[in-house]
Formats: structure tokens, C-alpha cells, sequence
């Protein structure tokens, strides 16, 4: 059976499900949400007199807040010149900025190339001149600058590991922070004394402004010290390159300047504006659900953990919920991790959809769907944004050798949805603000 075979209650559900989840997507549009933020144009802080308007947009939507910015500048008749750093799914040419590319999910050499020509083009700003940062999801990997001393394999081999252990982004960027020459407010600290305004698309759920694509242009609360209790804490200090282990032992020790902390001077002239979250998705799609006529109920607001343990809290919903209430939306939004057990296929919207279906068999005879997907289109490294299950997932999914619970220890998700017909492919949407749950259930 594939999904075209399913019964048209199912498929409408189905409908719904893509449909609430594509608002929540609209909703964190980026060059939208930069114009909202500067009132198409009327709420831009004009330069100094003989100033310059500068601009670096740098994340998975740097062009798109490439082009809200330029239409906001030049609606405010002021001239400007940009760097926009962006992953090669999403570059686009934009008027006014020099577009380069950096990898995603996994940084490389052309990003470090970016992140040294951003650094210069900031340094060399005068007091006079107005900076505009413009900072979305992916902007961590999109634009690494390794600091003195490390390689680019250095954070590679230690952001993989964290990330195998099961680390959550707050934990991550702490690590990631002292390893780099722009993270950690250090790129606010290149520009001097000039104004700074940074307008930031959050993938981060909690919306914490110095864990945003590691905190650039924000003071950074972390120290040398956290950073070796986390790899010490999840027993891989001692496993991780030589470099990295001297630079932070050298950073625990004061041999090397601390990153900026919040209140220091650097930050005086800086400025800071949410234009887009995960929250404001989560509202955008319980809107669309409530007009599709769906009862709905916010399951979490910030979803984390374990991806096959979020799936299995969601799927005690469904089966808590008697059926013949009416259509109802059991909606989530945040951002779940995996620990990675074995050597297969997938991410964390796959994982925690495929533990939502194991966990739901018993409700095959009730009409439901849940789809689980990142905004960006992306989810771990596959073509995948995520998957879509009903109550035959599992049942399409299954035979010739293949198991979904197998499937599952193996972090194998993408396989065992694939043959179900269950992956939800979307493309690169070109904005990223985590990811979000859709629970339908119809009576």
C-alpha cells in the first residue's frame, strides 16, 4: 500500500498537517520578517554624518534578509554595501552584497575564507559608520573562524563528538565559543566604537541572543571553564584534538583573553531586534490549524531531549485522547537532539516521527497524522525535512528484513520512512527557526 491508497480522511489530514506546518514556515519568512522589524524602511537609524552603511547577513538566510534589508535601505534613500554568507542551497544574487558560500551542515574552508573577509569588511569600519549583522539559523556552521592555533578539522572533530553524545546548542556553542575568532561577541568587538544594530532570525528555542549562531555580536556569559567541564562532563576532553585541549586549558589558565562578557565597552554602540522564532511559527500555525477547524492544544512550546522520547510523550497524547471529541491539533514546537547509537540514515524529525508510529500502533483504527519537520527544509544530512506518519506507517514500512524498531536503534529513520512513503520533503526554505510538530486526530 503507498499513502495515495489511504482512506480520503486520512488524506485530507495529511492536507491539513502540510499545510499548518508550511504557515508556520511563511510565518519566519526571512526578508518579511526584517522588513516588519524596520517599518519597511521608516524605523532605520540613519549614519553619522560622512558614515557608511554596512551589512552582513550570514545563515541560511542571509540572502533573503539580504533582500528585506536592501529594500528597507533604499525605501530610506540610503546607500549601502554588503557581505551575505550563505549555504550553496540557498545562495541567491542580491543587489548590493557580495555573495560568498559556506558549508552546511558541515563547515569547510570556503566558509573560513568568508569568515576572514567578514571580519576585515568590519574591521574597517569607521565610528561614523551604521553596521547592520543580520544573523540566521545555520549561521555557526555557515561562518566558522577558527581562532589561532585551530584547525577547521580541530572544531569539526570536537563539535562531532559533542553532537554524538547527544549535546544540546547551548552546549555546543559554549564549546564552539572559545575556538573561534568571530563567535562570542567577537565580531561586535572588531567594529571599534561605530553603531551596530544586529537583527537575529532565532533557531534557537528559548530565543537566548548569545546562543544564536554562537552569540557574535552579543556579550558572552560563558567561560574557558565551562567549555572543559562540558567535554570533561561528557567524558571526551581527553579525546579531543591536541589543539583544542591547549587552547582551553590555555584560556582556564588566563593565557589567552577571555571572550567579550555582557557590559563590556565593545557593546556600548550595540543593538539587538528579534525578527522571527520558533514561538512565533508555533502561533502562525495554531492560527492556521484553528481556521482549518481544528480544536488546538500546544503540546510544548519547547520541545527537547531525546527525539525517540519526544515521540513517545506526543503518541501517549494521541492514545490518551478518547475518540468522537472532534477534530483536534496537538501542536509543539523546540528543537529535540539524538544520541547516536548506530550507523544508519536520518535526523531528529525522522527519529522522533518513526518513535511517534511504533508507539501509536495500537491507535490504527483512529483517524490521525503527525508530522514532524525542521523550518529549514533540512533535517540532519538528508533530503529530507522531516516525515509525515498515519496509522499504516508502520504496516508499509515493514517486511523484506526490515523492522521499524530495528530501523530506530539503528538511527536508521530515513530508510524504514522512505520505503513507507512517510519522509516529508520540502527543499531549502531559506529560514530556520527550529522545528515543529503537527498532531491531527479526527473522530
Amino acid at each position: 500500500m503507498n499513502p495515495g491508497e489511504l482512506n480520503p480522511g486520512i488524506e485530507k489530514l495529511r492536507d491539513h498537517a502540510r499545510g499548518v506546518f508550511q504557515a508556520a514556515v511563511a510565518e519566519a519568512d526571512p526578508a518579511l520578517a526584517v522588513e516588519r522589524a524596520l517599518g519597511g524602511g521608516r524605523d532605520i537609524p540613519a549614519p553619522a554624518a560622512a558614515g557608511q552603511v554596512r551589512v552582513v547577513s550570514f545563515g541560511k538566510g542571509a540572502c533573503s534578509m539580504g533582500r528585506g534589508i536592501g529594500s528597507c535601505l533604499e525605501e530610506a534613500g540610503l546607500e549601502w554595501s554588503g557581505i551575505a554568507v550563505v549555504n550553496r542551497e540557498n545562495r541567491e544574487d542580491v543587489g548590493g552584497f557580495r555573495v560568498l558560500v559556506g558549508g552546511h551542515p558541515l563547515p569547510d574552508e570556503a566558509g573560513v575564507e568568508a569568515a576572514r573577509e567578514v571580519a576585515d569588511f568590519i574591521s574597517s569600519s569607521a565610528e561614523e559608520d551604521l553596521v547592520f549583522v543580520l544573523v540566521s539559523g545555520g549561521g555557526s556552521a555557515i561562518l566558522p573562524a577558527p581562532a589561532d592555533g585551530i584547525s577547521l578539522e580541530d572544531k569539526l572533530d570536537c563539535t562531532a563528538r559533542l553532537l554524538a553524545c547527544g549535546a544540546d546548542i547551548g552546549e555546543i556553542n559554549t564549546v564552539r565559543k572559545h575556538l573561534s575568532f568571530l563567535k562570542g561577541g567577537a565580531m561586535a568587538a572588531r567594529m571599534g566604537r561605530g553603531k551596530m544594530v544586529t537583527l537575529l532570525l532565532s533557531d534557537v528555542i528559548g530565543d537566548d541572543l548569545s546562543t544564536i549562531a554562537s552569540g557574535p555580536t552579543v556579550g558572552d556569559p560563558t567561560t574557558f571553564a565551562d567549555a572543559e567541564r562540558l567535554l570533561r562532563e561528557y567524558g571526551i576532553f581527553e579525546e579531543s584534538p591536541q589543539a583544542v585541549r591547549d587552547r582551553i586549558s590555555a584560556g582556564c589558565r588566563g593565557e589567552i583573553p577571555e571572550t567579550p562578557k555582557p557590559g563590556a565597552a565593545v557593546f556600548e554602540g550595540v543593538s539587538h531586534r528579534l525578527v522571527g522564532s520558533n514561538g512565533l511559527s508555533l502561533a502562525a500555525a495554531v492560527r492556521r490549524a484553528e481556521e482549518l477547524g481544528y480544536q488546538v492544544s500546544v503540546f510544548s512550546e519547547t520541545l527537547v531531549g531525546e527525539a525517540r522520547k519526544a515521540g513517545k510523550d506526543l503518541a501517549a497524547v494521541l492514545l490518551g485522547n478518547a475518540p468522537g471529541a472532534g477534530p483536534r491539533a496537538i501542536l509543539a514546537g523546540g528543537e529535540t537532539t539524538v544520541t547516536l547509537r548506530g550507523g544508519g540514515r536520518g535526523g531528529r524529525n525522522q527519529e522522533l516521527a518513526l518513535a511517534f508510529a511504533l508507539e501509536s500502533t495500537a491507535a490504527q483504527d483512529r483517524s490521525w497524522v503527525f508530522l514532524s519537520g525542521g523550518t529549514d527544509g533540512i533535517d540532519g544530512p538528508t533530503d529530507a525535512a522531516g516525515a509525515l506518519v498515519d496509522p499504516l506507517t508502520i504496516e508499509r514500512g515493514s517486511g523484506d528484513g526490515f523492522s521499524a524498531r530495528q530501523a530506530l536503534e539503528n538511527n536508521d529513520s530515513y530508510t524504514f520512512l522512505e520505503r513507507s512513503g512517510s519522509l516529508l520533503k520540502t527543499g531549502a526554505t531559506g529560514t530556520n527557526v527550529a522545528d515543529l510538530q503537527v498532531l491531527l486526530v479526527d473522530s
